[in-house]
Formats: C-alpha cells, structure tokens, sequence
C-alpha cells in the first residue's frame, strides 16, 4: 500500500539554516561586548537576517 499524497522529504534548508543563525547571531552579540570590528558586526546582523527571512519562507512554503 503506497501513498501518494505524502508531501516530499524535508529539505536540508533548515538544517543549514538554523546553525548559520545562531553563529551569526552569537557573533553580532558578542562583538558588542569584545570590540569587533563594526563593518563584521553589521555583516553578521545581516547573515543572521537573511538566515532569519529564508527560515520564515521556508516553515509559509511547507505550511501550503
């Protein structure tokens, strides 16, 4: 007996996706703290966004 109505595998997006978030987020919050360098703070803001934004396309595009 087959289904086939199962939605695809989970894809690796969020896999890759949660971690980048949390180092970019981790490294923004901390370099606050310890004197890194603005424009690698602003760049980790930024990865952290864009991780944040892909995640939330990610769970509205599986919800469908």
């Amino acid at each position: 007996m087959t289904n086939d109505n199962v939605s695809p595998a989970r894809t690796t997006a969020p896999l890759v996706l949660w971690p980048v978030l949390l180092v970019a987020a981790a490294v923004n919050a901390i370099g606050s703290f310890t004197g890194l360098a603005e424009p690698l703070r602003i760049t980790a803001g930024a990865i952290a966004t864009v991780a944040l934004v892909l995640l939330v396309v990610h769970y509205v595009r599986r919800r469908r």
